[in-house]
């Protein structure tokens, strides 16, 4: 393994939660050219991918597939970030919407949750259909690095062939433990509640078979899941949801390169929960003592620029 690449942080914004809104807030770019594609599900629901595909792009050259986290979409800074960036050095980029987010959203009535591995599995599937030949490396944030890691351990050799490589970036390895980290703060917690009960008024205003339903504006984060998410998943509460949906107990079985990033100041995912994990060598982690949840502001002109995760992001794409 090589030098392990250095974090400095940006000097206005060194603090956790600085850095975590600032980046969450900072305006992107115009749209992107993409292609919406549908990925059927076996219980007739379907998820969207937005596909970018640059001129000249061939089917043996690479793919990255990209999943975003709790409350995003494929409109995410950080997806139309690392998309535009991927687009630019000729790479083929896809950004995949949870079930009813992005594009997707009047087609899933089902609410998303951490238990989205075979949605992920399958969407890998059809990706390769479409082009068997590409190299694919999967990239998830958050919740959707969760899930990612989520499903390689499940599918295991499976995963060999459909995928080159997986990298994720601040992923929730423990649930409950992270509900916990997260919930030290009331403004998080705040934001994702008022996002989640936006998601579900929506669903089950648009989908007739859905009764109606009222989710507290002080309901917790844990008070939702334990009522809402847990059943849906199939377990009887939030406790069982966090042990069957947490990736951490799994990613020893991941048989692919892998690459992790977290922040030790990252005010969202502890990552702490490391420390009792045994991870297999194709496992490359890199933990920085700044740099907030999905933040990774750093200094322009220096190496990795003001946006140092997603400099991070293209060096390991690139690797071999």
């Amino acid at each position: 393994m090589g030098k392990q690449p250095s974090f400095r942080p940006f000097p206005l914004f060194t603090g956790r939660h600085a850095q975590t809104i600032t980046a969450s807030f900072l305006p992107f770019t115009r749209r992107l050219p993409s292609i919406t594609r549908f990925v059927h599900l076996p219980d007739g629901e379907r998820i969207a991918m937005e596909v970018s595909t640059p001129k000249g792009w061939k089917e043996s050259d690479p793919t990255v597939v990209m999943i975003h986290g709790l409350c995003g979409c494929h409109r995410s800074s950080y997806l139309v970030r690392m998309t535009r960036k991927l687009y630019r050095q000729g790479i083929r980029a896809i950004r995949v919407n949870l079930r009813g987010c992005g594009s997707g959203k009047e087609y899933g009535k089902k609410l998303y949750h951490a238990d989205a591995s075979e949605d992920m599995y399958l969407t890998l599937k059809e990706i390769q259909r479409d082009a068997p030949h590409s190299p694919v490396t999967v990239v998830g944030f958050s919740l959707g690095g969760n899930i990612i890691l989520k499903m390689a351990g499940e599918y295991e050799e499976k995963i060999e062939s459909l995928v080159t490589k997986i990298i994720a970036v601040n992923p929730p390895l423990d649930l409950g433990s992270s509900i916990a980290h997260l919930s030290k703060n009331r403004f998080y917690e705040r934001y994702f509640m008022s996002a989640l009960r936006e998601e579900v008024t929506f669903r089950h205003e648009t989908f007739e078979a859905l009764p109606p339903i009222r989710i507290s504006p002080e309901m917790t984060l844990l008070e939702f899941d334990e009522l809402y998410i847990a059943p849906q998943s199939g377990q009887e509460n939030a406790a069982e949801y966090y042990q069957a949906c947490s990736s951490g107990r799994l990613i020893h079985k991941i048989t692919v390169p892998c690459h992790l990033l977290f922040a030790r100041d990252d005010p969202i995912v502890d990552c702490h929960v490391l420390e009792g994990i045994d991870l297999p060598e194709q496992i490359e982690v890199l933990i920085t003592e700044k740099g907030g949840h999905l933040g990774y502001l750093g200094m322009p002109g220096k190496e990795g620029g003001f946006h140092w995760m997603d400099g991070l992001l293209l060096r390991w794409i690139s690797q071999h």
